[in-house]
């Protein structure tokens, strides 16, 4: 009989090599036999920590996310820590991002295009990643210039950053954070801070 600790093991193992895969060839790419195989376990094993290939999608979306955020946060100390602003840090991050070996944009735009279904568990869960993450930008907004200047910026913003992944997975640079964050920073330096 197998261990709590071998259990958590295969688990994770699954987890981890299922995201390798989907984000390097997405997910209706990747099979499931292919996944078993080089994560070393047997098809049984899956299917009792997994009902269904969703369920492991949903588990890896959460797995990246987790891993994501820390990366990110990581760079950003790291900017902070030479002497960047916390918009610049978030910028310098992104950029880093876009040069880390085997980038493919966001994992999260990736699986909502291809689950192509806003109802899917692992749709709604990329939504709020993104929610999620564009509200982090908004508490940086809000430290740089603002409450209301962030109520209103933060949209726009959002969409620079979007639009810097998406054109950075497309020409294969990183230049695209470079010009979301020079953008950025003029619209923010018009706005008068306030704290209201």
């Amino acid at each position: 009989m197998k261990t709590r600790s071998q259990k958590s093991d295969a688990r994770r193992r699954l987890i981890e090599t299922a995201e390798r895969l989907f984000y390097a060839e997405g997910i209706h790419s990747v099979g499931i036999d292919r996944i078993i195989a080089e994560a070393g376990v047997a098809k049984m094993t899956l299917y009792n920590h997994f009902s269904s290939k969703d369920d492991l999608v949903v588990a890896v979306l959460h797995y990246r996310e987790e891993k994501f955020d820390a990366l990110f946060q990581k760079w950003m100390k790291q900017s902070v820590e030479a002497g960047m602003s916390q918009l610049e840090a978030f910028f310098s991050a992104l950029k880093k991002w876009f040069e880390s070996p085997g980038f493919r944009g966001c994992m999260f735009i990736n699986a909502c295009v291809e689950l192509a279904d806003a109802d899917h568990e692992g749709s709604k869960f990329s939504s709020s990643h993104k929610r999620r993450f564009h509200e982090l930008l908004k508490q940086i907004i809000t430290q740089t210039a603002g409450v209301k200047a962030a109520d209103q910026m933060t949209p726009a913003i959002a969409l620079l950053v979007e639009g810097a992944i998406v054109t950075a997975v497309m020409q294969q640079s990183s230049i695209s954070a470079d010009v979301a964050r020079d953008a950025t920073l003029a619209l923010v330096s018009k706005s008068p801070k306030n704290t209201t």
